[in-house]
Formats: structure tokens, sequence, C-alpha cells
């Protein structure tokens, strides 16, 4: 191979290996987006509600009722939380941006452990949790994850109406209440750039946070995770191209929808 074609050899390999970003997904197919999960409560007739939460799973695009299909979302603050301290707006993050593929969000599920005390008039009780520990408490939700989208799902114990005094035995057992809501918190901007076959970068800022991601060998670009806001966004094209940035002002970014700006021409 002569030193011409090795030149253009090496800098094709160059062009696909910076054309490309993990941050851009316009070529994906099924997509993935980011999951938060919260954890609050309603206030309680109470005087503490302790749980012990080991793991937080959930299934995606899979409907059934069986045990195959669960996904743990690595909880990152895992450990055992008084219920009743959950209040007034005051919340615990569970998990952080835990990727899962994109579609329907069936269940959620907390697996809990073995400390899981109620406290009442100062004496404390066993919380009976008979499934808790094998199969966790489940909550049905169906929600539609769309991809490159970023959702927090807000986990609202109803303590009054989780915690059961068993007849005659006097077990005070968990069968729990859970409300689950979701947010989308986060939206896409995307477009496609002209001339091709010259490295682009693509930066969106709105003061605050900064994306970058590059355009692909199409063209195409797709920014993610951006909250939503007036974003300048400046495409910069390679330096030895002789061709000059470009900069779109006040670019709208709304939660859980794409900002198309088309496309991009670079003089």
């Amino acid at each position: 191979m002569n030193i011409l074609k090795k030149a253009s050899l090496l800098a094709l390999i160059t062009f696909f290996s910076f054309g490309c970003s993990d941050d851009d997904s316009a070529t994906d197919p099924q997509g993935k987006a980011k999951v938060s999960i919260k954890l609050m409560d309603a206030p309680g007739d109470f005087d503490h509600v302790y749980i012990d939460i080991v793991d937080v799973m959930v299934k995606v695009n899979d409907a059934g009722e069986g045990e195959e299909g669960w996904q743990s979302l690595e909880a990152i603050n895992t450990g055992v939380y008084d219920l009743l301290t959950l209040t007034g707006g005051v919340n615990v993050l569970l998990v952080d941006d835990f990727e899962v593929l994109s579609g329907t969000l069936n269940q959620i599920r907390l697996v809990l452990g073995d400390d899981n005390t109620v406290v009442i008039d100062g004496e404390t009780f066993p919380l009976k949790t008979p499934s808790a520990q094998q199969s966790g408490l489940k909550i049905k939700l169906n929600q539609t994850l769309l991809p490159n989208m970023a959702y927090t799902f807000l986990l609202d114990f109803d303590v009054d109406k989780s915690i059961v005094v068993a007849g005659e035995s006097g077990n005070i057992n968990l069968k729990p209440v859970i409300r689950a809501s979701a947010e989308a918190t986060t939206g896409t901007i995307s477009g496609s750039v002209l001339p091709l076959g010259v490295q682009t970068q693509i930066t969106a800022t709105n003061g605050v946070d900064e994306i970058t991601t590059y355009a692909d060998v199409e063209g195409n670009f797709l920014l993610v995770g951006l909250n939503p806001g007036s974003y300048t966004v400046t495409l910069t094209p390679d330096p030895e191209s002789d061709l000059m940035p470009s900069v779109l002002e006040n670019v709208q970014v709304t939660a859980e929808n794409n900002t198309a700006l088309g496309v991009i021409t670079i003089n």
C-alpha cells in the first residue's frame, strides 16, 4: 500500500471515529430511556414507619406476571427509611438516570429486606411483609418510555391505608397502597448538516449545561438529555475545512419532545 493510500485510509478511519458520539442515538432503532425513581409518603397516624429497601426493579416491554423479565435498577440509596419523614415535599432518590430500553415500563417493584418496623405510641412492632422479600412491592404502570428521554417516577406511599392489623393474630402487615406518577424531564434537539464529508461538532448550551455531539457520516445529529429551556446551538466544522461555525440562538426545548432544526448549511 503506497503512502497516499495509507493517508487516505487513516483520514477515513479518523472521520468515522470522531463523526459519531455516544450521545448520538439517531441511528439506534430501539433507543434507550433514562429512569430515576423517588420515594415519598403521605402523612399517617403512626410515630414511625420504617421500611428496608434493598433493590428497585422494573419490567420493560414485558406485561407477564412471572418472574422473568425483571431488571434491577441498581438503586444507589438502599437502606432503612422512615416513611413519615418523607412528607411535605421531602423525598429520597432511590434510582438516578438508569438506562433501560424504550417502550413500555410495565411495573416497578421495591424489594424489601427484613428490618421493617412500625412505632405506635412509642412501642415498636415488627411490620410483616410476607411477599415483599420474595416478589417485592409491585406497582403497575404501563408508562410509555420514548427513546432518548429521561423520566422521573415518584412513588407515593399512603401509610394509613398500607398498614393493616391482622385480626386475632395481632400481626401488623404491610399491604402497600402506592401511587406512582411519572414525568418526562428532558427533551432532544435534532437536525442535519451540509456539506457532507466535513467533521462537525454540535454543542447546545443554556448557560448552565453544555451537551456536545458530532454529526454522523450522513450529516445527522441528535442531542439528548436536555433540560427544558432555551439553548444556543453551535455547529463547529473541522477548522481545516475553512468553513465558519454556525450559531442558532433561542432554540426551545420542552420535556418529552424533539426540537427539529432541519437542514443547516455551513458556509
